[in-house]
């Protein structure tokens, strides 16, 4: 008998805190309050947006190619590489 009453409050905990927790998200004055708080949000971004600076674009040419072909003929060796320097 212990045991079902027992199972039986378990049960009812988990089935309440579904309940209330899905009653709460579902609340209009929950509802009401996230569509306030992101309406919000995105004012302030649009505002914010406004007083950003445009950096100038400074990228133009900055890669220097190089053609400085090794000759295939010539095969370097590591020490050889270490004793040269």
């Amino acid at each position: 008998m212990i045991k079902e009453i027992k199972y039986f409050i378990y049960i009812f905990t988990i089935i309440l805190f579904f309940f209330l927790t899905i009653k709460f998200y579902l609340s209009e004055t929950n509802i009401k309050n996230t569509y306030r708080s992101i309406n919000y949000k995105d004012e302030n971004i649009n505002i914010n947006d406004l007083d950003l600076k445009v950096l100038k674009n400074n990228t133009v040419d900055i890669i220097e190619y190089v053609d400085n072909q090794l000759d295939d003929e010539e095969e370097y060796k590591f020490w050889e590489l270490l004793q040269i320097n």
